[in-house]
């Protein structure tokens, strides 16, 4: 799973996510793509489970990216531990998603392969997504 190899600090505060994306909210590597419609954290476990459902469904045909990273750290005080006694270790990362965010993109397979790959693969995520195409997306195979 994805993971920071190294951290400046170990614990973070929860934070706020507010507006739209500005950043990674065009595709930029592959001809198809699936953009984040809400806010949201996606943990690592749900990329990785996004990822496999993309390369199972098209089978190592074309090229896969994964646009986001988790790299924020989510705390958790054991069960049944009383109020106090400081902040809970961290438990799992997770990736920060802003609306119009591009979580994956995908190139070199038909266009409705990949619209029902991505399908399967949102179906992974905790936001609602979009399937989104580069202007002018041809499949040469």
């Amino acid at each position: 799973m994805l993971a920071p190899k190294k951290v400046k600090y170990r614990k973070q505060q929860k934070g706020r996510v507010r507006g739209q994306a500005t950043r990674g909210n065009t595709l930029a590597f592959g001809d198809y793509g699936l953009k984040s419609l809400e806010r949201g954290w996606i943990t690592a476990r749900q990329i990785e489970a996004a990822r496999v459902a993309l390369t199972r469904h098209i089978k190592r045909g074309g090229r896969i990216w994964v646009r986001i990273f988790p790299d924020k750290p989510v705390t958790k005080k054991p069960t049944e531990t009383r109020m106090g006694k400081g902040k809970g270790a961290p438990e799992f990362w997770v990736a920060v998603v802003k609306p119009g965010r591009v979580l994956f993109e995908m190139e070199g397979i038909p266009r409705e392969v990949a619209q029902q790959a991505l399908r399967l693969a949102s179906h992974k995520l905790p936001v609602s997504t979009q399937f989104c195409q580069r202007q002018g997306a041809t499949y040469a195979s």
